[in-house]
C-alpha cells in the first residue's frame, strides 16, 4: 500500500510540473531578399541570319567548305551579383548528325559548332555573357547519299537562360 501511495504522489507531482518533462523548443525565422537577374537580350531580339549564298556546290558540301561564323550578341544590363547562364540550341536535328539542324532538303543538314566543337541540337552549355562562345555553321550531307540541286533552308532557336 505504501508503494502505491508513493507512486501516486510521484505521478501527481509530475503532472503538476509539466514543464519539467516538456521538450525544449526554439522559434525559427528565415529572411532573405529575392532579386531578378538583369535583363538580357540575344542579338537585340532579332533574327540571326546565316546566308550561305546561291552558289553552294553540291559536290563541295563536305562539312568543311562553306563554314561560316554565326554573328550574335548577348547583352545584359549591369546587375548585382554573378549569374550563371546557359546557351541552348533547339530545333530538329538531322537524323544523320545530332549536331546538325535538318534542312528542308532530306540529305542536307547544317552542323553547328561552339568553340570548334560540335554543338548538339537540344543541348545547353554554360557561358559567360561577357565572353560568349564562337558559333559556326557549315552545310553537311548525309553520308552515302547524293545531294540534289535546289534552294535550302533550316531553322533553329538559340536561347540564353539564367540558371
Amino acid at each position: 500500500m505504501k508503494q502505491r501511495f508513493t507512486a501516486s504522489v510521484l505521478l501527481c507531482a509530475a503532472m503538476a510540473c509539466p514543464s519539467a518533462w516538456a521538450e525544449k523548443t526554439a522559434d525559427m525565422q528565415f529572411r532573405g531578399t529575392l532579386i531578378a537577374p538583369p535583363p538580357c537580350t540575344l542579338n537585340d531580339d532579332g533574327i540571326i541570319d546565316v546566308d550561305f549564298g546561291d552558289r553552294v556546290g553540291i559536290n563541295k558540301v563536305d562539312g568543311v567548305n562553306y563554314r561560316q561564323t554565326i554573328s550574335y550578341r548577348i547583352r545584359c544590363e549591369p546587375g548585382i551579383g554573378k549569374w550563371d547562364m546557359l546557351l541552348s540550341l533547339t530545333g530538329t536535328a538531322a537524323t544523320f548528325d545530332e549536331a546538325a539542324v535538318q534542312t528542308n532538303r532530306r540529305s542536307l543538314g547544317i552542323r553547328i559548332y561552339q568553340n570548334a566543337q560540335p554543338f548538339k541540337v537540344g543541348s545547353a552549355l554554360p557561358v559567360d555573357p561577357a565572353k560568349p562562345p564562337v558559333l559556326e555553321a557549315v552545310p553537311i550531307g548525309k553520308p552515302g547519299e547524293a545531294l540534289t540541286e535546289g534552294a535550302f533552308e533550316a531553322a533553329a532557336t538559340l536561347r540564353a537562360d539564367y540558371q
